[in-house]
């Protein structure tokens, strides 16, 4: 896993690093830590380092942490992002960049290891592999590449952006198996991915791949709500 972190000030970075590597320590999760002093460093890296978790300083020196947060979003659209600052007073604009938490200097002892927890258990979700008996023969889907699943008669197909897989599953089963995993029940005969998911109005919901459902208005305020705390989690 490799973690960046981005802070104008030698001695938080050395803290933070630090305490970043006593987690790993306890977790063994074979963490390697890249660290940089600003915003311009940390995207030139970036070109080479595939990052897993970013830590960025709020108050940084020519480009802020939020601004920086947005640039890394134009590439790494699901990338945890952690600010970290030394007052909790940017939660608006956290939000409009997606950030997975805030962590205030002063209490990152206590709030690291929390921190690390959730994002870790929010990267093992979507890095999930799953065994569907298919026709095609027993298939091992990620479940992160499934945008969604459709159900005709007794078959249902899976549906990925290059490719599908046909099984004998109903709906029912299917949202037993994936319902945990971020999937959301649109109507009897569509289950969407949320991370997928580009909108939801006017009773339609659209997907990345510019796919349109009509979503029924029995469900829509229920759909909105799974896909608002999905987003949630995923932040």
């Amino acid at each position: 896993m490799n973690i960046l972190i981005c802070d104008d000030d030698k001695k938080d970075i050395e803290r933070l690093k630090s305490l970043i590597e006593r987690y790993d320590a306890r977790k063994h999760i074979g963490i390697e830590v890249f660290c940089y002093e600003s915003g311009a460093s940390l995207i030139s890296a970036m070109s080479a380092i595939a990052p897993d978790i970013i830590f960025l300083d709020i108050n940084l020196g020519l480009m802020d942490g939020l601004t920086l947060a947005g640039k890394i979003r134009e590439t790494y659209e699901e990338v945890p992002i952690v600010l970290v600052t030394a007052f909790i007073n940017y939660a608006l604009d956290g939000y409009k960049v997606r950030a997975s938490r805030f962590l205030v200097k002063d209490d990152l002892d206590k709030t690291l290891p929390e921190c690390m927890d959730d994002i870790c258990r929010q990267i093992r979700k979507k890095t999930k592999n799953m065994l569907f008996s298919c026709v095609e023969g027993d298939v091992e889907i990620k479940l992160a590449e499934i945008v969604f699943i459709e159900t005709t008669g007794h078959k249902s197909t899976i549906h990925l952006k290059e490719q599908d897989y046909h099984l004998y599953e109903s709906m029912d089963e299917l949202e037993s198996k994936l319902g945990a995993y971020g999937f959301i029940r649109v109507h009897q005969s569509f289950m969407v991915n949320a991370r997928h998911v580009r909108s939801i109005s006017n009773y339609t919901l659209t997907l990345d791949t510019g796919y349109e459902i009509k979503v029924p208005k029995a469900r829509y305020k229920q759909v909105r709500q799974e896909r608002t705390l999905y987003m949630g989690k995923s932040l």
